[in-house]
Formats: structure tokens, sequence, C-alpha cells
């Protein structure tokens, strides 16, 4: 009985590792004013008509602080890949000339600013619901094991164990956020 106990309060510690990634990773695509190849790193490219991810063909580099270079490994993909670029509706213009697509970012306004950070607040906020949903699921499981015959004590701290590591993914959860948003913020 204590190993399926010990169970739940794994998956529910993966489920939280899993939000805080997804977090991590939603938090890379936002936009800081600095050129970084994570902001292309969810294109897909239509080549040879399946979707490949942009890195697959095509070397991404970062040419100065607001300027992103795109060099593909073939050239006749070029026009496939500005493509991708508008269709992933990323505010970005890419710059094509013949050989290489440049993308240059514009610096950011104070009010687009303000926009990203709330964007990046909105991610922490559903990172916070996630991690949420996996301590109630928890609480739950528990809650039927104790009724199948577990220890009430143990039901109760096993619960307290839950809610501990609930707020320490908060706490990751808020650092990752507003570490982000202090990041678009600075001019």
């Amino acid at each position: 009985m204590n190993e399926d106990i010990e169970l739940i309060i794994e998956t529910s510690r993966e489920s939280m590792d899993a939000s805080v990634d997804h977090l991590k990773h939603e938090l890379t695509k936002i936009r800081t004013g600095k050129a970084s190849p994570a902001l292309l790193q969810d294109i897909r490219v239509n080549y040879y008509g399946a979707p490949t991810p942009l890195q697959q063909v095509a070397n991404v580099r970062i040419e100065d602080a607001r300027t992103l270079s795109i060099e593909p490994w073939e050239k006749k993909v070029l026009g496939d890949i500005e493509k991708a670029i508008f269709a992933a509706n990323l505010g970005l213009t890419p710059q094509n000339d013949g050989k290489i697509i440049r993308i240059n970012l514009p610096p950011l306004t104070e009010e687009r600013r303000k926009q990203l950070a709330k964007q990046a607040g909105a991610a922490g906020e559903k990172a916070k619901v996630s991690i949420r949903s996996a301590r109630r699921e928890a609480i739950e499981a528990i809650k039927n094991e104790v009724k199948n015959g577990y220890s009430e004590d143990e039901g109760k701290r096993s619960e307290a164990q839950i809610d501990d590591m609930m707020k320490q993914y908060y706490g990751k959860i808020e650092g990752l956020a507003s570490s982000k948003e202090k990041e678009i913020m600075t001019v």
C-alpha cells in the first residue's frame, strides 16, 4: 500500500516537472528584443512535401544583437523557408538575398514590451494551473487509498508532502516568469 502512495507522489512530481519544462519552452518563444534562434524553433518548412523543423534544413545563426541569419543547405529551399516564417505569424519580415535569409528584429516599443511581459505572466499562470491540477489528482488518489485501508495519518502526511511540493514548484514558476518579465522590460 505504501508503494502506491510513493507512486502517486512520484507521478505528481513528474507532472509538475513537465509543467515547469513546458513553461521554460514557452518563455523561450517570447521575444525580448534580442536575436535568438529560439524564436524560430517551432517553424516547420515544407521540405519535399513533409513539414520539417527549420533547424533540419538550415543553419540559424545570430549575426548581431538584432539580426538572425538563416542559411539553407539547399538553395532551392529559400522560398519555402520564407513562406514558413510568414506563415508562423511572428511579426518578422525575412529578407532573402538569394543565398541567405536575414531577419532584422526591430526594437520593441514600450507598449509591445508590456504586452510581452503580460504574455510571460500568462504563461506562468497556465503553468500554475497545471501544477494545481497535478496536486488535485494526487490528493484524490491519496484519499482513495485511505478509503481502501491506508492509514489516515499517513494519508494526511502524504497530502502535506504534495502541498509542500506544489509550493516549491510555484516558487520555480514565479522565478522563471518574473525573470523573463524583467528581461523583456529591460531596454
